[in-house]
């Protein structure tokens, strides 16, 4: 039933405008909708939609990541623009840098404006 329909990660957010910065400048994500819920951007063939709630910023896990061929460029590139990485002491995994190493994946994490926790990982 759902298996061949795409699906929209739904990032809750407290300032629209402040997340639309974030998204747009810092993600350099294209913006393909706004309207009175919020703003859609395109991620490769699938979107990402934020919306403003008061209950943003929350979830205490990953809300949506990012799937890259090259980990290392893409955290060079933002942490270039200013952002900062998380760290996390993850059972059997190794750090170059910000990038988290185990069992042949790679994975980093980084904060938006309201506090949600969005990942990169290279399989």
């Amino acid at each position: 039933m759902l298996d061949n329909a795409e699906v929209m990660a739904m990032v809750p957010v407290k300032d629209i405008k402040e997340a639309e910065k974030f998204y747009s400048e810092t993600l350099s994500l294209k913006k393909v909708d706004e309207n009175p819920g919020g703003i859609s951007y395109q991620c490769g063939a699938t979107k990402l939609f934020v919306y403003p709630t008061p209950t943003a910023g929350t979830a205490k896990s990953t809300v949506a990541t990012w799937e890259v061929s090259d980990i290392k460029s893409v955290c060079d590139e933002l942490q270039a623009k200013g952002l900062e990485f998380e760290r996390y002491d993850y059972p059997g995994a190794t750090h170059e840098g910000v990038v988290h190493i185990w069992e042949g994946a790679k994975a980093a994490w980084f904060r938006d404006p309201s506090g949600n926790i969005l990942g990169l990982s290279q399989m």
